[in-house]
């Protein structure tokens, strides 16, 4: 199966790391053999940056050689390491942002690896779960400097990752959303009313479980911020949380940090509404979005202001 460029560079990253291994080499013994530094070694290894064919070439050398399958594993995965990812053009010419934006298509390369989400949301929505006007006004909200043009670029890069919900294989989705996401007007009443029909529609799909953490189940560790956290598939490396805050953005990957984040994340799991009680929520948030609709227009509906 083709591999996107962020996975393969992982699985490059693993093998080159394993051929280090088994010649007995530190990393600082592999930077010395081909003349470069440690940290160039490292991110090789952990799939960060475009790989350069003359360094894996030497690096390859260094730790005594492939040949036959392995050597043209080896050569595909550069290859494909080398490629644009599906994400690149949504991204393209956005300037980063180091506290908002640091780096527009990180998150939706590494979802491109994963094979489940485990998210909890108590802002906004997932970006999975999004329509174009309610994340139109989420992107709007925490971008307002930023011209139309580049908003709408970001808003059709969540389009996009959405088809990895209806995929074969499609990408499991467990997501636990504080009530209040549901209650905040996002975008308006008339945007929150069809963000929360098609958040119905959703959780009707097989590999999607959402429930609702209510108002009456008081604070809860995962309160501290919003995280999901990324299911990867062995070769491509380890499993990553991602975090964001007003500092940017983080992608955990140690043992520690995944242990902690999945406690946090069964605990506001259990105590969340089960899966029916959560759709009663979501419709009786979305009927109380309608009456608010119905009873006059809105100045905050992005439909109607933009």
């Amino acid at each position: 199966m083709e591999q996107e460029p962020t996975g393969a560079r992982r699985r490059l990253g693993a093998e080159l790391r394993r051929l280090r291994v088994n010649a007995g080499l530190k990393l600082e013994d592999a930077a010395g053999g081909v003349g470069c530094s440690t940290s160039k070694i490292s991110r090789l290894e952990n799939g960060k940056g475009v790989p350069r064919p003359a360094d894996v070439a030497a690096l390859v050398e260094v730790y005594g050689g492939v040949a036959g399958v392995e050597a043209e594993m080896l050569e595909r995965l550069v290859t494909e390491s080398r490629t644009r990812g599906w994400w690149e053009p949504f991204t393209e010419g956005l300037r980063s942002d180091p506290h908002f934006l640091p780096s527009p298509g990180r998150y939706a390369a590494a979802e491109s690896d994963a094979t489940a989400v485990a998210a909890f949301d108590l802002t906004v929505l997932h970006g999975l779960l999004q329509t174009p006007a309610y994340a139109h006004a989420a992107l709007r909200a925490r971008l307002p400097g930023r011209p139309d043009w580049e908003i709408d670029q970001l808003v059709r890069l969540r389009g996009r990752r959405h088809e990895a919900l209806t995929a074969t294989p499609p990408l499991v989705l467990d997501a636990v959303v504080d009530e209040a996401v549901l209650a905040r007007a996002t975008g308006g009443p008339a945007v929150m009313a069809e963000q929360l029909d098609r958040l119905l529609t959703l959780s009707g799909l097989p590999d999607v479980t959402l429930r609702v953490l209510p108002f009456g189940a008081g604070p809860q560790r995962a309160h501290a911020g919003r995280f999901a956290i990324l299911t990867v598939p062995d070769e491509l490396g380890p499993d990553v949380v991602h975090t964001e805050g007003h500092a940017g953005e983080s992608f955990l990957e140690s043992p520690a940090d995944l242990r902690t984040y999945r406690e946090v994340f069964d605990e506001v799991r259990d105590a969340a509404l089960d899966e029916d009680a959560s759709r009663a929520a979501v419709s009786a948030h979305r009927d109380a979005h309608r009456s608010a609709v119905d009873d006059g227009p809105d100045e905050r509906d992005v439909r109607t202001s933009s």
